[in-house]
């Protein structure tokens, strides 16, 4: 999957100093290194469980919370963003998270070279950057390669889960996943919000002023 224009921006945000100790101290014990070897997710979490991915965890208070109600579900979060995955990393300590790990590196490289195809249970998608300008689009994630090479990485009944506030930004990405042959649609177009997914700060925020979030719910087709 060739892949030149990239989907993120790295902002010289601020990094607290909390941030930073758990990005020097704590990612060597919950982060993994890029590799262009598949993850054994039985080695890493030394049990046999559903593995669900996350792309893009930002500050990671959903990430946290997901993991903590599924305790027989193991996750992998992936994030560029250094304050993001240092308040992560300090999550997954103070929560004593062991069914989480995180992976500070480019989504799409991590599902190409360390997730094996027809291996996860799940992929979590929330909130992706929706380049608003119409020039900018070729910077959105969810794009027709993306999709066939998420589609991919999915075992057989395994599931695609994009939530997005951008209601022009939605419309694209369901007629992305409709259209790619490995799956299909869990719900009559959009989706009501799953129980797993719980409501963040940010969609607050998003509800209060009308942005109305939709869910899309994919699967990948057993046959």
């Amino acid at each position: 999957m060739t892949r030149p224009i990239r989907s993120y921006v790295l902002r010289q945000g601020r990094t607290s100093a909390a941030q930073q100790r758990a990005l020097d101290t704590l990612y060597a014990r919950y982060g993994l290194p890029y590799s262009l070897n598949c993850i054994k997710a039985r080695e890493l979490f030394g049990r046999d469980a559903p593995l669900v991915l996350e792309i893009g965890s930002g500050m990671g208070e959903t990430t946290a919370a997901i993991a903590a109600a599924q305790p027989d579900t193991d996750f992998v979060a992936v994030e560029v963003h250094g304050p993001g995955v240092g308040s992560l990393l300090n999550r997954i300590e103070a929560q004593k998270l062991g069914n989480l790990r995180l992976i500070r590196h480019d989504a799409v490289e991590v599902l190409e070279h360390m997730i094996a195809d027809a291996s996860i249970a799940g992929l979590h998608l929330f909130f992706p950057d929706p380049w608003p300008k119409k020039r900018h689009h070729k910077r959105r994630l969810v794009q027709p390669a993306f999709v066939a090479l998420a589609a991919r990485k999915l075992a057989p009944g395994g599931y695609l889960h994009v939530a997005t506030d951008w209601q022009e930004y939605a419309e694209q990405i369901l007629a992305l996943l409709s259209a790619e042959p490995l799956l299909e649609n869990a719900a009559a177009g959009f989706a009501e919000r799953p129980a797993h997914r719980p409501l963040t700060k940010f969609e607050h925020r998003g509800l209060a002023l009308g942005h109305p979030v939709r869910d899309l719910l994919f699967r990948r087709r057993r046959n």
